[in-house]
């Protein structure tokens, strides 16, 4: 007997590069981590609304907004919260296995606010 089910499917980081990257992308990397994370390192051409936003209810950007969407954080936990969210609203959202850490690790880029090599805070 399982305990916990999720309510969402998990990506791994590969997967998540692979959906949102390329001349035609079939999903949208939204980073909900906070601003001073972001700063520091975030994947290239991913859209940033903090889960605090989310949880307020705020709409998502333009470029998001009735998209597929792959959802980040620094590890995996918050992106889990926000796709949860995001589901219950009628959006299509997975969440990134290992969040920002793994994407860093896999070799993936990651900016920082200048367009400069980034690092995960």
């Amino acid at each position: 007997m399982f305990l916990f089910r999720r309510s969402h499917p998990r990506v791994s980081v590969d997967q998540a590069h692979s959906r949102t990257n390329g001349d035609i992308p079939d999903a949208v990397l939204l980073d909900v981590r906070e601003k001073p994370e972001w700063k520091a390192g975030h994947a290239p051409g991913a859209v940033h609304v903090p889960l605090s936003k989310i949880v307020a209810g705020t709409d998502l950007p333009a470029e998001a907004s009735g998209r597929p969407l792959v959802v980040i954080c620094r590890s995996g936990h918050r992106s889990q919260q926000a796709a949860k969210l995001l589901n219950q609203r009628g959006a299509q959202a997975v969440d990134v296995k290992g969040g920002m850490n793994a994407w860093a690790a896999a070799g993936h880029p990651v900016l920082d606010e200048r367009g400069n090599n980034g690092q995960i805070v």
